[in-house]
């Protein structure tokens, strides 16, 4: 199969399972070795979960598929430009490549605008709509500090 051949994939996933209106339309494969490991579509009001996006399920089967959250040689295809989340997940995961079809101008035209989690990532916290507060900080490092010094630990 070639590039192509998957973005269809994904494409088909975004248009078979929006057809109903109550999935949003997106599809998302992972690939590895020239085999489709994960298949994902958004999700969201079908499941009443907002992270239920087509990249993130991808990734989650890929990665229960392959028995590791290691994704390192896999190739994901999405229907449309990955958001903030699924873009992150991506890099989380280790993926070596990204294609996509639809851009992120096309999803916001669509009404899925990714313009204000951007710009709320580039404010700092004290300026974010969300508001943050930190407390605890010496007890949370410690959490931080004692992982970094089990040697069982598995670092991802």
């Amino acid at each position: 199969m070639t590039h192509h051949s998957y973005l269809r994939r994904a494409l088909e996933l975004a248009r078979t399972h929006s057809r109903s209106g109550m999935n949003g339309p997106f599809g998302a494969v992972v690939v590895r070795g020239g085999e489709i490991v994960g298949e994902g579509w958004n999700r969201v009001v079908e499941t009443s979960d907002p992270t239920a996006h087509a990249e993130i399920l991808a990734v989650r089967e890929a990665a229960r598929t392959l028995g590791s959250h290691d994704l390192s040689g896999c190739v994901l295809y999405s229907s449309c430009e990955p958001c903030p989340m699924c873009l992150s997940a991506i890099y989380w995961a280790h993926i070596a490549e990204l294609h996509f079809a639809a851009t992120q101008e096309d999803a916001a035209a669509a009404g899925f605008d990714d313009a204000l989690i951007l710009s709320e990532l580039a404010q700092k916290w004290e300026e974010r709509r969300v508001p943050a507060h930190q407390a605890l900080a010496r007890e949370g490092a410690e959490v931080l500090e004692e992982w970094t010094r089990n040697p069982r630990r598995v670092p991802y």
